[in-house]
C-alpha cells in the first residue's frame, strides 16, 4: 500500500502542486530514505503513529545533516501525510512535527565591480562556444533568472518589439521580464555571428532553444552542472576568490537594484518569488552595506 501511496504522491506533486523539478527530485529522495526505514523496522502505513515519524528524524539526525536538509524532508513528509489525509481520509501524524530553528545567513554576493571583471573576462572568449556562454552569463545577471530558466529558454519566450521576456518559473508560473537595452543589443548579435553556427551543424534546421549545445549529433540545452561549472572556471579566471554560484550572481542583481533606490515589489517581480518575505532577506544586505560606509566615513565612527 505504500508504495501506491508513493506514486500517488509523485503525481500529485507533479500534476496538482506543480513543484519544480529540483524540489520534485528532492522530495523523491526523502520519500526512498523514508520507504526504506519504514520496510527495515517493518512499519506499516495502517499503525505508523507521531512516535515512529520522530523515530524517523532522529536517525536522520545521526546522519549529521544540516538543520536546512532535515528542514526540508520534515516539510516533505507533512506534504505527503496532508495528500494522504486529503485524498484517503488517514489520520495526519506528521501535523505534531517540529521544523527545526535555521540560522538566518545573508546570501552571497558581487560587488558591482566584481562583475564587471567577470564580464570583462567571459567577453575576452574567442570560441563559439564561449562566446555563447558570456551571453548566458550576461543574461543571468541583466534578468536575475535562474540557472534552470536561463539553460531552457526558448525562442518563443522572447517579444523584441515590447523588449520583455516571459519565463516560465517554479510551478509553472509565467512572469515578464524585462530587457535592458545592452542585453537585447547583445541578444542581436549573438543571434546573427553565434547561433548560425550551431544551426550549420544540424544542416540548418531551426530549434526553439535560446542556447542550445550540440551533443549526441542534437541541439539540446546546456545542462545546469555544465553552465555552473563554466561560471567557476570565470571566476577563477578572473580573480574572484569566492567560490561563485549561479545563485549568487541572482543574489548580486538583487543587491544592486536595492542599492540603487529599487523597491522590493519590484525585485519580487523581477525574481519570481511569490512571497515578499522571501526578498526582504536583501534589507539586512543594504543595512550591513549602510554600517560599512557609517564605519569608514563617519568623522565620529
Amino acid at each position: 500500500m505504500l508504495t501506491t501511496y508513493i506514486s500517488d504522491f509523485e503525481r500529485y506533486l507533479l500534476t496538482e502542486k506543480r513543484v519544480s523539478h529540483n524540489t520534485f527530485d528532492a522530495y523523491k529522495r526523502d520519500m526512498s530514505q523514508f520507504v526504506e526505514f519504514m520496510e527495515r523496522h517493518a512499519y506499516d502505513m495502517a499503525t505508523i503513529t507521531t512516535k515512529e515519524l520522530k523515530e524517523f528524524l532522529k536517525e536522520l539526525r545521526q546522519q549529521a545533516l544540516s538543520a536546512s536538509s532535515v528542514s526540508r524532508k520534515i516539510s516533505c513528509l507533512k506534504t505527503f501525510f496532508k495528500h494522504l489525509e486529503e485524498k484517503y481520509g488517514l489520520k495526519n501524524y506528521s501535523e505534531h512535527l517540529v521544523l527545526p530553528k535555521l540560522e538566518k545567513k545573508l546570501p552571497q554576493f558581487l560587488s558591482e565591480q566584481q562583475i564587471e571583471t567577470l564580464f570583462n573576462h567571459a567577453q575576452q572568449a574567442s570560441s563559439d562556444n564561449d562566446q555563447r556562454n558570456y551571453v548566458m552569463l550576461y543574461f543571468l545577471y541583466a534578468t536575475g533568472m535562474r540557472i534552470s530558466e536561463l539553460t531552457e529558454l526558448r525562442f518563443s519566450a522572447l517579444d523584441f518589439e515590447s523588449g520583455f521576456i516571459k519565463i516560465k518559473g517554479k510551478g509553472g508560473k509565467d512572469r515578464l521580464i524585462p530587457l535592458p537595452q545592452q542585453a537585447q543589443v547583445l541578444l542581436g548579435e549573438y543571434l546573427q555571428t553565434i547561433y548560425p553556427v550551431f544551426l550549420t551543424k544540424t544542416k540548418g534546421r531551426m530549434n526553439d532553444i535560446l542556447f542550445p549545445t550540440y551533443y549526441n549529433n542534437q541541439l539540446k540545452p546546456m545542462s545546469r552542472q555544465s553552465f555552473w561549472g563554466y561560471i567557476k572556471d570565470m571566476a577563477l579566471q578572473a580573480g574572484i576568490s569566492t567560490a561563485l554560484s549561479p545563485h549568487q550572481i541572482r543574489h548580486s542583481l538583487a543587491t544592486h537594484l536595492l542599492n540603487k533606490g529599487a523597491h522590493l515589489r519590484s525585485i519580487q517581480l523581477l525574481l519570481g518569488h511569490e512571497n515578499l518575505k522571501t526578498v526582504q532577506i536583501y534589507t539586512h544586505i543594504e543595512t550591513a552595506h549602510l554600517r560599512k560606509i557609517y564605519d569608514a566615513k563617519h568623522p565620529r565612527a
